[in-house]
């Protein structure tokens, strides 16, 4: 997490966290890294390692609900879908489980959500679990046969690069999803304009449409909209 998360999660001071930050690396309860914090290597830590999803649920909660009411909005009833893993992702996809819609997902908690609340048809990725990103994934089956009108999902970091990511597994997948699909949607809140991660999973010019919040600085969406893609500003507090 980085700083700038924490303060608006416990509505401290930058200052404070950083203090707290450093108490924690200290302790080994967390490793100390620039601009934030990550997991410590410690039995403790790797346990909460394996859930950033639950973690990253209440994280600009508000800005994903507003993401996802205008990402639903781009569903015709009949779609064929493909939704990847990711906290707004799944945000976006449960209001669509009552509708005439086919959702392919990798995302075990989307999955397990569609499945007890639902009847929308629903597809699944076969493969082994990995809890860390919380999605399914196997290297032998990325060719599932299943091909959609429109890829959604979301990024750990964005830049003019394109998408970033740090997990590889992730990586894979939406290198792999991308080709089933005509068009792709990218949700994300402003804050990951501001994060870099290791690798690359896909360029802008891959990308359609990008949905995101009214915190994008008109920098970053001169640098959209360059590329082609078509920005929708959400508008957080507004969620129907």
């Amino acid at each position: 997490m980085s700083v700038k998360d924490l303060t608006e999660q416990l509505e401290v001071s930058p200052a404070t966290i950083r203090r707290d930050i450093a108490k924690l690396h200290n302790l080994g309860r967390v490793r100390k890294v620039f601009g934030g914090i990550a997991p410590s290597n410690d039995s403790v830590s790797q346990r909460l390692a394996a859930r950033p999803f639950e973690a990253n649920r209440i994280l600009h909660i508000e800005r994903k609900e507003a993401i996802a009411v205008e990402a639903e909005k781009l569903c015709n009833d009949g779609d064929k879908l493909i939704v990847n893993g990711g906290s707004t992702c799944f945000q976006f996809a449960k209001r669509l489980g009552y509708r005439n819609l086919s959702i392919f997902t990798n995302s075990m908690p989307l999955a397990s959500a569609l499945y007890e609340h639902g009847v929308c048809n629903l597809v699944i990725a076969g493969g082994d679990v990995h809890r860390e990103p919380g999605i399914i994934f196997s290297p032998f089956s990325q060719d599932s046969g299943y091909y959609a009108s429109k890829f959604f999902l979301s990024a750990q970091g964005i830049s003019a690069a394109g998408l970033h990511e740090s997990h590889p597994l992730l990586v894979r997948t939406i290198q792999a999803f991308q080709e089933l699909a005509d068009e792709v949607v990218v949700l994300v809140d402003s804050s990951k304009f501001s994060i870099r991660a290791r690798h690359i999973a896909m360029p802008l010019a891959r990308v359609s449409t990008l949905i995101t919040d009214d915190g994008l600085t008109e920098t970053d969406r001169r640098i959209l909209e360059d590329a082609g893609i078509t920005v929708i500003i959400a508008a957080a507090g507004e969620v129907a």
